[in-house]
């Protein structure tokens, strides 16, 4: 929930996130189905609190968290409910779009979220008010969390993932899980980090769109060294 980029290529999207944690924090829960109303959704279960950083739905709907509004915050620990069960409320409805326009987020800790429907959406609420962004989601994109990366890092992250993205101009969905794979030569503020803070990036999840096979998650448990790849059952997709 802290590194996350959109890959648009022909007739696929690929979504994928790097979930970065403290190592006193347990492991998600492998990929699975659940219904939440009348919804299908599919996610990684974080069991501390019950929600996810990652989830798709069986419209097709995609949407990451990462942690932090804009810049880095301190905690008040005093908030009415986890982000990650915020998320599944979101991808849940039938219009996510809408219930984040109509939804009360006080006492909720800032969060970015990535919002993949009929449209490609950046959402921050900053502990005090909404911020939507429209992006285009016919080119790609890449974000960091305002929490654990200066701004002169997220520009270096984001000069990485263009340079990536131009040289792979046939990119595949493993290719981008490698690139989010990889530390590139700092363990500070690499992909892939490991610091003496006891932050460490426990696994790579993907979301594959692709308008003739369907919908699959990939993801990629880093500490145990497991990869679970999950097809989703799903009405029309449209991409």
């Amino acid at each position: 929930m802290c590194t996350v980029s959109y890959i648009s290529t022909g007739g696929q999207r690929f979504i994928t996130s790097n979930r970065d944690e403290h190592i006193s924090r347990p492991l998600a829960l492998e990929p699975k189905e659940e219904t939440i109303g009348s919804m299908k959704v599919l996610f990684p279960k974080d069991p501390k609190a019950g929600g996810t950083w990652f989830a798709i739905n069986e419209n097709g709907s995609v949407a990451v968290l990462l942690n932090g509004g804009f810049v880095g915050h301190r905690p008040t620990g005093d908030y009415a409910r986890s982000r990650g069960l915020v998320l599944l409320d979101i991808i849940a409805s039938e219009n996510p779009i809408a219930l984040l326009q109509e939804m009360k987020l006080s006492r909720i800790e800032p969060f970015t979220l990535v919002l993949y429907t009929s449209e490609l959406l950046e959402f921050r609420w900053d502990g005090h008010q909404k911020y939507f962004r429209p992006m285009d989601r016919d080119k790609n994109h890449i974000w960091s969390s305002a929490t654990l990366y200066k701004d002169e890092v997220i520009e270096h992250r984001q000069k990485l993932f263009k340079k990536f993205v131009e040289g792979n101009p046939q990119v595949a969905a493993y290719d981008v899980v490698d690139f989010h794979s990889n530390n590139h030569d700092d363990f500070e503020n690499g992909f892939i980090i490991d610091r003496e803070s006891g932050l460490k990036t426990f696994s790579v999840t993907q979301a594959i769109l692709d308008k003739d096979s369907g919908i699959v998650m990939h993801h990629s448990d880093l500490l145990n060294d497991i990869d679970f790849e999950v097809p989703f059952s799903h009405g029309q997709l449209t991409i």
